[in-house]
C-alpha cells in the first residue's frame, strides 16, 4: 500500500463529504480533483470507489439525525387503551399493540414519504443510469449543468423572495411535495446537476422552508446513496485487495468525518442566508471547467 496513494483517498473523501451535501455538484469537482489527483488503482475499482466512499456521507446524515429518523419508541400503554385494545379481535391485537407501544407515527410517515419521492427515480433514472453514464459524462454535460443550475439557484431565489414558505416543517412536507422532490431528484442523473441541488430547487419551489429542503434532501439521500453504492458493489464483486479495503475504509471514515461537519455548515447557512452564493460558485466552477478542459484539447 503506498502512503501517495493513502493520502489522494483522504483528499478525495474530503471533496465527497464538502460536495455531496452542499448544491455545488460532487460530480464537477471530482473531475477537477481527478485531473490532478489520479487513483494509481485499475478503472474498475476507481469507479467504483467514487460511488461508495458516499456510503460515509450517508451514516453522517444516519448520525446527525438519527432522533428524526429511528422509527421505533417505547413507550406504555394507560389501562383504558389496554382494555380497548383486548377488546379487538384476537387476530388484531399483537399488532396494535406493537404499532402503539413500539412505532412512532410520525417517523414512519416520514419514512413512507421518502419512499415515495424515490419512485421517479426508480421508474425514470434507475433504467437509463448506465447510458447516461456512457454518453453525459464528459466535461462538456457537466460544465453546462453547473452553470444552468447556478443561474436557477440565482433566479428562483429572486422569484422565493416575493413569496412565503407554505411547508415550514418536515411534517407538514405532503406526499404531493415529497413527490414533486422526487421528480426533481431524476434530474440529478445528468452529471454536474447536484442530486442536492436539484432536490433543494424541487422543494423550494415547491412552498418548503430552505431547511426542510435541506433535510429532505438529506434524508432522500439514504436509499438513493445507499442503493447506487450497492449496486456497484455488486457489479464489482466482493473480491478486494488488502490495498482496496485500506482505501475504501479510509475513504468513507474521511467522508463521514468531513459530512457532519459540512451538513451542519449548509443549515447553520441556510437560516441566515440564502442559496445565491453557491449559483455563482457553481457558475465560476462551471467556466472554470470549460476554460481548463478547452485549453488542454487545444494544446493536445
Amino acid at each position: 500500500m503506498d502512503f501517495v496513494e493513502l493520502l489522494k483517498v483522504i483528499l478525495l473523501g474530503i471533496v465527497e463529504g464538502i460536495t455531496e451535501w452542499l448544491p455545488v455538484s460532487s460530480t464537477g469537482h471530482m473531475i477537477l480533483v481527478d485531473e490532478f489527483i489520479h487513483l494509481n488503482v485499475t478503472e474498475q475499482f476507481r469507479e467504483l470507489f467514487l460511488v461508495v466512499i458516499q456510503l460515509g456521507a450517508i451514516l453522517a446524515v444516519i448520525v446527525l439525525y438519527f432522533p428524526k429518523l429511528w422509527p421505533f419508541c417505547i413507550r406504555e400503554l394507560s389501562p383504558q387503551r389496554r382494555r380497548e385494545i383486548n377488546r379487538l379481535p384476537g387476530w388484531q391485537r399483537p399488532a396494535v399493540t406493537f404499532a402503539e407501544r413500539f412505532c412512532d407515527r410520525e417517523k414512519w410517515i416520514l419514512w413512507f414519504k421518502i419512499l415515495a419521492a424515490c419512485i421517479p427515480t426508480i421508474i425514470i433514472a434507475l433504467p437509463f443510469n448506465d447510458l447516461i453514464e456512457e454518453k453525459f459524462n464528459n466535461y462538456i454535460v457537466v460544465a453546462i449543468a453547473l452553470i444552468v443550475y447556478g443561474v436557477a439557484f440565482i433566479f428562483i431565489e429572486r422569484y422565493n423572495k416575493t413569496r412565503r414558505p407554505t411547508t415550514r416543517s418536515l411534517e407538514k412536507l405532503s406526499f404531493k411535495t415529497a413527490l414533486i422532490i422526487g421528480v426533481f431528484q431524476v434530474l440529478s442523473v445528468i452529471p454536474g446537476t447536484s442530486r442536492s441541488g436539484s432536490t433543494i430547487i424541487g422543494g423550494i419551489l415547491a412552498g418548503t422552508t430552505r431547511t426542510v429542503a435541506a433535510e429532505f434532501t438529506f434524508f432522500l439521500a439514504i436509499p438513493v446513496m445507499f442503493g447506487a453504492s450497492l449496486l456497484k458493489l455488486v457489479k464489482f464483486g466482493l473480491h478486494f485487495t488488502a490495498a482496496e479495503a485500506v482505501y475504501l475504509t479510509v475513504g468513507c471514515l474521511v467522508a463521514f468525518i468531513v459530512s457532519i461537519i459540512a451538513i451542519k455548515f449548509l443549515i447553520g447557512y441556510i437560516k441566515k442566508h440564502d442559496f445565491t452564493a453557491f449559483g455563482w460558485y457553481r457558475i465560476a466552477l462551471g467556466l472554470l471547467v470549460l476554460i481548463y478542459f478547452v485549453i488542454k484539447t487545444a494544446v493536445a
